[in-house]
């Protein structure tokens, strides 16, 4: 009678043994070519782009400026006085503080820009990914763009499923881009607002 016993519990042990390994179905795909095959994606980089379009105009006219007054300044400063020579100087340093102080700004209000236009795409690219995960019985879905698996047993690659799955949700709205056409709209000209001169 005992060696049953022996027998039923290595076979139940077994079976949640199995279930386990069941219940923890594992899938990977590489999240930056999933972001990369979603038309909405071209959609964010063209209104991204135009919208640097508009700091660099702004970007270029200040720079003309400083050369330009630079260059009024060399040919004119050894009939200035010691006072409109000083004042001249001061004017020059502060618009190039001015400028330095744009870029600064530029590129963060361009990082924070290309994150809201890019937070719709990746919304909808996790609501793919777990459609397709639940859909079919998947416990965890590993990102393999992100380098962090250094290893995995086998695992299913759901890329084209997650692929299939977000084709066939409505597009993602992208802030400040004509979602029906593809078309972008033109970014304010002027883009960032420069800083205030100094007093």
């Amino acid at each position: 009678m005992k060696p049953s016993f022996k027998k039923v519990a290595l076979i139940i042990s077994a079976i949640v043994l199995f279930s386990f390994a069941q219940a923890q179905k594992i899938a990977h795909l590489s999240l930056d070519s999933l972001i990369s095959l979603m038309p909405e994606t071209k959609i964010a980089k063209d209104a991204a782009q135009n919208y640097l379009k508009g700091i660099d105009a702004e970007s270029i006219s200040m720079q003309t400026e400083l050369e330009t007054k630079y260059k009024d300044y060399v040919e004119k400063q050894a009939t200035m006085s010691d006072l409109l020579r000083k004042t001249r100087e001061d004017e020059l340093n502060q618009l190039q503080r001015r400028i330095e102080e744009f870029k600064q700004q530029a590129q963060m209000d361009y990082q924070r820009k290309t994150a809201e236009l890019t937070a719709p795409i990746m919304d909808k690219a996790k609501k793919g990914i777990e459609a397709v995960a639940k859909e079919s019985g998947y416990k965890y879905v590993l990102d393999t763009s992100a380098g962090n698996v250094l290893y995995s047993e086998a695992s299913d690659d759901v890329l084209m499923a997650v692929k299939k799955k977000l084709d066939a949700m409505p597009a993602a709205v992208i802030p400040g881009a004509n979602n029906n056409t593809g078309g972008v709209k033109p970014a304010p000209t002027g883009g960032v607002k420069p800083a205030p001169k100094g007093k």
